[in-house]
């Protein structure tokens, strides 16, 4: 055999491997789609339920699901007007894809864009935890960017709409050890409690380097910042003044405040 027939057969059996392989991971995509949909909702599910103070993390799929369904309420808001839009269903809207759509986003003049998003949806999700029909507490999505990420989360309040019943990230890729200490339990747990605004409706909610003095008047408002990530508190610090002002959901609230809650 010729070296020429040889090395045109060794290229006709790459090509066909190769192919084989093409079909073979792209059907494998394909499948598993449905599969990884699921559970990035899941993921999202346990989540808001943990920071919502019902625990998530040792639960089942199945339980997850149920007690997702039985307490926790959905409905999509319109972030400039602060009213609900019962046309889109908050099941199947995807605030985060809408985000990307110049038809369902605007784009962020940089003075505005203080949590580094880019473009922010017109609609987004929000979450109420209910008891027999009564506001427990209500669950904000959140991202900014960090140091090496956008973190992506929640933050739950109190039906006061100032109370701050959890704050977690579901996702993000900070530095482990450093602003990877956003999921620390002990990090997280100095969150319930403290307050969101002053009297007057304005945020002042602070992350503060060097650690909060207890005996100052402003702790009731103030959360330890993360040891060795200073890039990675101050973008949490930024996404909350963004989401809690007037580019998020401060045109909301102000309309459950004035509405009662």
């Amino acid at each position: 055999m010729s070296n020429k027939e040889s090395t045109g057969r060794t290229l006709f059996v790459a090509l066909a491997v190769s192919l084989v392989a093409s079909v073979f991971v792209a059907g494998s995509a394909v499948a598993l789609k449905p599969v990884q949909i699921e559970n990035r909702l899941l993921d999202k599910q346990r989540s808001i339920l943990a920071i919502a103070g019902l625990g998530g993390e040792g639960l089942s799929s199945r339980e997850v699901k149920e007690l997702f369904n039985r307490r926790i309420k959905a409905r999509v808001v319109d972030l400039s007007t602060g009213e609900y839009n019962d046309s889109l269903d908050p099941v199947t809207f995807d605030p985060l894809k809408a985000a990307k759509d110049p038809k369902q986003s605007e784009a962020l003049p940089p003075g505005q864009d203080i949590a580094l998003i880019k473009r922010r949806e017109r609609y987004t999700t929000v979450y109420m935890l209910e008891q027999e029909g009564r506001l427990e507490a209500l669950i904000l999505p959140i991202r900014g960017y960090g140091l090496w990420s956008t973190l992506h989360g929640f933050l739950a309040i109190k039906p006061d709409l100032n109370t701050v019943v959890g704050l977690g990230f579901y996702q993000h890729a900070e530095t482990p050890g450093l602003g990877g200490e956003v999921d620390n339990p002990k990090w997280k747990g100095m969150w319930p409690g403290k307050t969101l605004f002053d009297a007057s409706g304005k945020p002042v909610i602070k992350i503060v380097k060097g650690g909060v003095d207890p005996a100052s008047p402003d702790a009731a408002h103030q959360v330890d910042a993360l040891a060795g990530a200073t890039l990675t508190s101050n973008g949490v610090d930024r996404l909350l003044q963004f989401w809690l002002g007037e580019q998020g959901f401060g045109p909301y609230l102000a309309k459950l405040r004035q509405q009662g809650a």
